[in-house]
């Protein structure tokens, strides 16, 4: 049976004072955080064991679900996060999700039966997106692209050229047990360095130490809320499918 575990330790501090008092993820868009649209489309795949990792307010957080701690996150980043709860990734399959974004329960659904070992999802309609967030989608827009078998090939450089992005990268991916073992060597083997390992970073490393990374495009509304702004953008947005 698949887990999920909600990475919500950071602060989000490019939020400003929406974050002053309460975790990113307890941002509301369209009346509801951006946690309880990640809970409703987490459950409405089927996952009914849920974990979030805590760190920034965490004694905020009153969800009847399993929860891990990182008390360092004012000095650690997102992998490190992740790491907080290896007792599940080391247990069973995990659907890790970012706690800034939202999705559907169709994309869980589609991450969940990826083959691979370590899948991510991602968008390959990115740029529309983009282009309502950003004045520049190059700004903000990293490197991604596919091999011929649709497993990824590269991810989370600059670039500064729109035609040879392929998607971007969700936040949501799914780590089986083998996988999680290789991370965790792998930070083992760096060591103090790993408190400053973003997600994408650890991708693209894998890929060099020759990992085979699954992909799996996104399937109905996504978005991510990295700044106020963000919410203008996602006004429009229809999310009555999030739970379909």
């Amino acid at each position: 049976m698949t887990r999920a575990v909600i990475l919500a330790a950071g602060r989000g501090s490019r939020m400003g004072e929406m974050t002053s008092e309460q975790p990113k993820c307890f941002t509301r868009l369209h009346g509801r955080r951006l946690l309880d649209w990640q809970l409703s489309a987490l459950r409405a795949a089927g996952i009914d064991e849920i974990a979030i990792v805590r760190g920034y307010k965490g004694d905020k957080f009153t969800e009847s679900v399993h929860y891990f701690e990182n008390p360092r996150w004012q000095e650690t980043n997102m992998v490190r996060t992740l790491a907080a709860a290896a007792e599940w990734l080391a247990s069973g399959d995990c659907i890790v999700s970012y706690s800034d974004i939202f999705y559907s329960a169709q994309t869980v659904r589609r991450l969940a039966a990826c083959p691979a070992a370590l899948c991510i999802s991602f968008d390959p309609q990115w740029l529309a997106l983009w282009q309502k967030r950003f004045a520049d989608p190059l700004q903000d827009a990293e490197s991604f692209s596919l091999k011929p078998d649709g497993t990824l090939a590269d991810i989370g450089q600059k670039s500064d050229r729109l035609d040879t992005i392929e998607g971007q990268y969700m936040g949501l991916l799914k780590l089986t047990p083998a996988s999680w073992q290789n991370i965790a060597a792998y930070l083992a083997e760096i060591g103090p360095a790993a408190d400053r390992l973003d997600m994408t970073s650890l991708l693209r490393r894998g890929l060099e130490r020759g990992w085979r990374i699954g992909t799996v495009p996104v399937s109905g509304p996504w978005g991510e809320v990295d700044s106020a702004s963000d919410l203008d953008a996602y006004s429009d947005i229809d999310l009555h499918d999030i739970a379909n």
